[in-house]
């Protein structure tokens, strides 16, 4: 079958390799559409991150070349022994979290905060670009019958946002900031709404993508490049309660905790190719949090029934559908070179 996989600093190649097969408490799968993730990007642009190349995963046992995508959906195809909760034909959506099941966070339920943490089409095992992949069962949720399976592939990344939001200290009333308005900004502009903030300040240099965010909501789109955000957004609000940093730019940390509020929070959502610094006192002196968020946990439901809702549109947020054999022309480089895209879907081979 043709799988995308990675080789290295951009060297994606779509090859075939053997179809793979379901081992006990596993399921395979068929898959459907895969998005193009920021850390798939990353790994693109500067990896290895996540990528194991000297040595192999510690969970998912392989290390480079390997087959990416880890935001997919697809319908499944085959059980493999012991597997009884999940049936042929059901429509799935990917959670696609490695974790060990041993160590101190995973012994209390974070399984996000694993020692071991990795991600399938990032860290290894059988990724979504691809036309099959069989992943544990334990990482399969059923999809509501009336998402679309283009809605599917969004439910890995609107997780991302929802557990931002969730794990902040954001209240019903209160006002926030988002740095970058790619992706998971713009999620979690629409996971605020969900949580009721009563004003959402986006920060965002394309004006295809500010103008998404207020469609989707957002009190108000700057431009950082004609304007001073921070100075915008202290004298809108005299400080947000929570910012989201969702740049992974080093200039735009301080930029996050400086628009906050005394005691105010920032997010930092990000995944990060290099260091990043900040004056240490402009949080000491207003008693300023900073708190990081990876992926998610225990979210996959909640995000599917809020789709059913309307929130995480992806009629709203997908700018381009492609076949696998173009993923690095008019996937990847189109992601570099084209900052008005928000979310690519990779459609799998048959």
């Amino acid at each position: 079958m043709k799988a995308a996989r990675w080789h290295g600093v951009k060297d994606i190649r779509v090859e075939d390799i053997s179809e793979p097969s379901p081992a006990a408490g596993e399921v395979k799968v068929k898959v459907a559409w895969t998005g193009i993730c920021g850390s798939d990007l990353h790994e693109y642009l500067a990896g290895p991150i996540f990528v194991p190349v000297d040595e192999e995963h510690p969970l998912s046992h392989d290390k480079a070349p390997i087959t990416m995508g880890h935001e997919y959906c697809g319908t499944v195809t085959e059980l493999g022994e012991g597997v009884s909760d999940i049936a042929v034909g059901d429509r799935v959506a990917i959670e696609p979290i490695f974790a060990c099941g041993e160590c101190p966070a995973c012994l209390e339920g974070k399984y996000n905060l694993c020692d071991s943490l990795g991600f399938v089409g990032l860290s290894g095992g059988h990724g979504g670009f691809a036309a099959y992949s069989v992943v544990p069962a334990r990482m399969v949720h059923k999809m509501p019958d009336d998402l679309s399976m283009e809605q599917g592939a969004l439910v890995e990344p609107a997780a991302v946002a929802l557990h931002a939001v969730r794990l902040s200290k954001i209240k019903a009333g209160d006002k926030a900031a988002v740095f970058g308005a790619g992706p998971i900004g713009l999620l979690v502009v629409e996971s605020l709404r969900v949580a009721g903030a009563s004003e959402i300040h986006v920060v965002e240099p394309s004006e295809v993508r500010r103008q998404k965010a207020l469609d989707l909501g957002a009190t108000s789109a700057i431009d950082p490049t004609s304007e001073d955000a921070v100075e915008t957004i202290r004298a809108e609000t005299g400080g947000v309660h929570v910012a989201f940093e969702v740049t992974g730019v080093p200039a735009v940390l301080p930029q996050c905790i400086d628009s906050t509020r005394h005691e105010g929070q920032t997010l930092i959502v990000s995944i990060w190719e290099g260091d990043a610094s900040f004056q240490p006192n402009t949080a000491v002196l207003k008693e300023r949090q900073l708190q990081g968020t990876i992926a998610y946990r225990n979210v996959y439901p909640a995000v599917m029934a809020l789709m059913t809702q309307g929130y995480f549109s992806a009629e709203k947020l997908v700018t381009k559908r492609i076949a696998l054999d173009d993923i690095s022309a008019a996937g990847f480089e189109a992601l570099v070179a084209e900052k008005s895209h928000v979310k690519i879907l990779v459609e799998a081979p048959e």
